[in-house]
């Protein structure tokens, strides 16, 4: 049976990127490195440009840069980072060159890549991967930083005002619809969506999601840098938001940006989501482990108390929580 790891936001840049003269890739996942090795493949957020091109996005007011050197793609490789979202408001930090590098090296090295691209049908065009027989397809899409839209001829991202825009759910169930008709069993959505340090979805967001469903399996949601609660509808999943997985952040007390999960499916080889299950994590400066004993319990709890709304029944394991998808 197939399985798959979903994990949130990968920056690998600043002071992750510092470490990369003094650790081995390996280090950077700690306790987590073997449960994404034994996954049949991991898919994840990269919140950085990969470029050795250092000149900053200058066409907006921008606080945050993030570029990690290109040697950072072996610290995806070690972890089986085989698929990610590039969707989302760092992947032009370093203007077009920083995109275009960022897709050379992801290319070079196998990894496969949504969400943004040379123009916008590149942009919108789902990655493709071969996952032990199951043909998984992954969409990405982002709110986040309209002036990093893709246009007909300039590179960018695939940007929606997502919840507000009549057509944004039309065009991405037809390119849902024609990953199907070439074999792909799993459809899954990525969506860098919403503001920073939020730790429950908006309205306008679980509609968007439910309405998502009816063409998408899994909706991996990301860009809170907290996650949020799980959704269950009809043998589908929405993740609302993954989190944070490896950076070099500011922790914030109050809502624990340092917290999150590995989210770990199995799923048949038709393609149906049979289970979730959820490994606690906890993220220190450029490192992330998973959670033991009170840390380990209050990430759980937070989880079920913020899924709650939602009426899915998680249940508590040794490993952390899990849900048996019917």
């Amino acid at each position: 049976m197939p399985s798959l790891a979903l994990v949130g936001d990968i920056m690998l840049g600043r002071g992750v990127n510092a470490q990369l003269r003094r650790k081995a890739p390996d280090e950077f996942w700690g306790s987590t490195l073997p449960v994404l090795r034994a996954a049949d493949a991991v898919i994840g957020n990269l919140e950085c440009a990969v470029t050795r091109h250092t000149a900053q996005w200058a066409r907006s007011r921008k606080v945050f840069h993030f570029r990690a050197d290109p040697t950072s793609i072996d610290l995806l490789k070690a972890a089986n980072v085989r698929c990610v979202s590039l969707a989302n408001n760092h992947v032009l930090d370093h203007e077009t060159e920083g995109l275009l590098e960022t897709l050379h090296h992801l290319d070079a090295a196998g990894i496969a890549h949504a969400g943004a691209g040379r123009e916008a049908a590149e942009a919108i065009a789902p990655a493709v991967l071969d996952v032990a027989g199951l043909r998984i397809a992954l969409i990405a899409a982002t709110d986040n930083q309209p002036d990093f839209a893709a246009g007909p001829e300039r590179p960018g991202t695939c940007y929606f005002d997502i919840g507000h825009e009549p057509d944004a759910l039309t065009r991405l169930k037809e390119v849902a619809a024609r990953a199907r008709q070439g074999g792909a069993g799993l459809v899954v959505l990525s969506l860098h969506w919403g503001p920073n340090m939020v730790s429950e979805p908006p309205a306008e967001f679980r509609s968007f999601a439910r309405e998502a469903l009816e063409f998408a399996d899994l909706i991996h949601g990301h860009s809170a840098h907290v996650f949020q609660g799980v959704e269950q509808r009809g043998g589908r999943l929405v993740l609302y938001d993954t989190g944070d997985f490896l950076d070099d952040y500011a922790v914030d007390e109050w809502l624990r940006n340092d917290w999150s999960f590995v989210f770990l499916l199995d799923v048949t080889s038709e393609g149906r989501i049979q289970r979730l299950r959820m490994l606690p994590v906890v993220l220190e400066f450029a490192r992330v482990d998973l959670a033991h004993g009170q840390q380990f319990r209050e990430i759980c709890d937070t989880m079920i108390k913020r899924t709650r709304i939602f009426g899915t029944p998680l249940e508590q394991t040794s490993e952390g929580l899990e849900l048996r998808v019917s």
